[in-house]
């Protein structure tokens, strides 16, 4: 039987490894934040988006397969490319196709692949399976409840055992109802709650986007609160077994 010191220094070791496996992911965020690709406009936002952050609280690798969902103007997409570049491998799908003849073949992001994904005829699928890592940054609140199912589902059967889920979004209020201020806003619990009845496991929140000046009663894109509204930043893990 291992001795309590032995059994520490193990631990010690772990925690070590651990620490430093994600310094070079950490490294590479930093240089990618760095990028010429990024405009003036994407810099502005690193402050409150705290993408060294997030990322690490997901629990990113730059060795990892991982999927985002909904890019966007792709501002994650130009983090997570070069990120991945080398040893990991990044996809995008659901309103990824304008990247691909645009950002993705400006910027020489030659690597990242776009997924069709057609919600209009479910049951979704990703193509690609066994993702490391999927994420999706703000995106969730702009589905009904079916779109969310279908995309999960969709999410939970491309990823492999053990693959993690990253999700961020703007907060409305539990179990509110829908209203003209808080359509770009999603219920975190029943986004838990959702989730959860697909298979998924909640393994942890983060309080990184928590904006307690933020009165859960503004559309997000007024003035006043654009920028600076309460996100929840939630991780989710498909069962080991």
């Amino acid at each position: 039987m291992k001795s309590f010191a032995t059994l520490l220094v193990s631990l010690l070791a772990v925690s070590s490894w651990a620490a430093d496996d994600f310094s070079a992911t950490e490294e590479k965020i930093k240089q990618a934040l760095k990028g010429e690709v990024r405009t003036e406009a994407d810099t502005v936002r690193d402050r409150n988006r705290k993408p060294v952050e997030t990322l690490k609280f997901f629990g990113l690798r730059h060795d990892m397969k991982v999927l985002e969902l909904v890019p966007g103007d792709g501002w994650y997409t130009k983090v997570l490319a070069p990120v991945l570049e080398k040893k990991g491998d990044l996809f995008l799908s659901i309103g990824a196709e304008r990247l691909k003849d645009g950002l993705l073949k400006e910027r020489g992001f030659k690597k990242v692949e776009v997924l069709a994904a057609d919600l209009r005829n479910p049951p979704l699928d990703f193509d690609e399976k066994n993702f490391d890592m999927v994420l999706t940054f703000r995106n969730l609140h702009n589905f009904p409840a079916e779109g969310r199912r279908t995309i999960n589902m969709a999410v939970f059967k491309a990823l492999k055992k053990g693959g993690l889920y990253g999700v961020v979004d703007h907060t409305r209020r539990h179990m509110e109802r829908d209203a003209p201020f808080n359509g770009r806003r999603v219920d975190p619990v029943l986004v838990i709650k959702e989730l959860e009845a697909i298979g998924f496991e909640f393994v942890d929140f983060s309080s990184l986007h928590y904006r307690p000046d933020d009165e859960l009663r503004y559309e997000v894109g007024v003035r006043s609160v654009t920028g600076n509204t309460d996100r929840f930043t939630m991780l989710f893990r498909k069962p080991k077994k």
